[in-house]
């Protein structure tokens, strides 16, 4: 352990909640795909962030537009106009299709509390006092405040801090005939995740996301899609569901929009969006000068670095050696995701294991529960890191 980590460890336990299992490594530097501790160690990393830096770490183009934006202005407030942050709204309401107006917060679950806010207010505009409530899927995540968290349909989650707020309802993913039934004349909403992520990396399938687009539209209920983790060209698209061919009426994003800075938008259509007024909504830090130069420079850098196709093609290697994988280790059960978005599935309960040990390796990795190992690298993932990757797999899965 190196004399920083020790004494940032110590100072940690001391005054910090202790709200994480902080894994004992300190990076203090990286570039792309490489992480580096503070004993100059080099590190793959297969997590990015929890998949916020689809760019890979200390992109240029990232760290010349916040040095220049931060020599000039970093605060004044939503009270007035600032620079960059119409113009990033243009982007992602074009990005998105057009007919798009953007709120912009802090963080994916400030997304999720404005995407329910908004979902509600709507609701009630047009459909009654009585129509608030909103449908998530069991398994999914949408963030930790109070709201976000009631959204969350994961009971360990939850417990915790019951009683939670009222108006939610839960049902199985991928089941149609549930979601049927969920809907009454209460429900404003259904929200989902076009792949869980936090879940275990299970996505929606095709016919799913497009019986609920039909089923939202015949019973006058909003879709609410949250592509906190999925946005900005995890899954080839710039949006994941692009690829199935629906359009929602509000999204929630945030993580990879500036490539590891806090920010988060709600982006609705014209008409859902007019359901705010002046006042219904607000964010002290939301959509500041400092990180929308830094999203506007992500997003131009994603684009014309064509990091969408590079998520196909090494999304498709990447589950392909993890198929292999299975074949030569036979502890690797089910292979799961979208672009350069992957699960592995183990046959034992030894992921957190897996991760230890591929960490000690100079390989980081996010093991979600006891069997589930999540793959979330920066979209410049090449053949060769990801040769690496299985590599290391396949030596620590022989070890556990």
């Amino acid at each position: 352990m190196g004399e920083l980590l020790e004494a940032t460890g110590a100072l940690d336990a001391t005054y910090h909640m202790g709200t994480y299992a902080r894994k004992q490594v300190m990076f203090v530097r990286g570039e792309g795909m490489r992480l580096y501790d503070d004993d100059g160690r080099e590190y793959l990393d297969f997590i990015a962030g929890i998949g916020a830096v689809n760019l890979g770490h200390a992109h240029p183009a990232v760290t010349e537009a916040v040095a220049a934006q931060a020599a000039k202005l970093v605060h004044v407030s939503n009270l007035f106009h600032v620079e960059h942050r119409a113009h990033l709204a243009e982007v992602i309401a074009t990005l998105a299709g057009g007919g798009r107006k953007v709120f912009f917060a802090n963080s994916g679950t400030e997304a999720v509390e404005g995407a329910i806010k908004l979902a509600r207010r709507w609701g009630k505009l047009n459909k009654g006092p009585e129509c608030y409530r909103i449908i998530t899927a069991e398994r999914s995540f949408h963030g930790r405040t109070l709201g976000a968290l009631t959204a969350t349909a994961q009971p360990s989650k939850q417990e915790a801090f019951a009683p939670l707020l009222p108006g939610f309802g839960h049902v199985p993913l991928n089941d149609m005939a549930a979601l049927e039934d969920a809907i009454d004349d209460t429900v404003c909403a259904v929200m989902l995740e076009v792949v869980q992520g936090e879940g275990g990396v299970y996505p929606c399938t095709p016919e799913y996301l497009t019986s609920v687009r039909r089923l939202c539209d015949e019973r006058g209920v909003l879709l609410v899609l949250d592509e906190v983790q999925t946005g900005f060209f995890r899954t080839g698209t710039a949006f994941a569901h692009q690829s199935f061919g629906i359009r929602p009426d509000i999204m929630a994003l945030a993580k990879a929009m500036a490539n590891g800075l806090p920010i988060g938008a709600v982006v609705a259509t014209d008409e859902v969006a007019a359901a705010f007024k002046p006042g219904d909504h607000g964010s002290t830090f939301g959509g500041g000068p400092v990180v929308c130069a830094a999203a506007l420079a992500t997003v131009g850098a994603l684009h014309s670095e064509r990091l969408g196709d590079n998520a196909i093609a090494m999304g498709e290697y990447l589950r392909d050696g993890l198929a292999g994988l299975a074949e030569k280790t036979g502890e690797v059960a089910v292979v799961r995701g979208i672009g350069l978005m992957a699960a592995a599935e183990l046959s034992r309960p030894i992921a957190a294991a897996v991760a230890a040990g591929a960490l000690a390796r100079g390989l980081v990795l996010n093991n979600i529960g006891d069997s589930i190992i999540r793959f979330l690298p920066p979209l410049v993932c090449k053949e060769a890191e990801i040769d690496t990757l299985l590599e290391t797999l396949e030596a620590v899965v022989g070890e556990v």
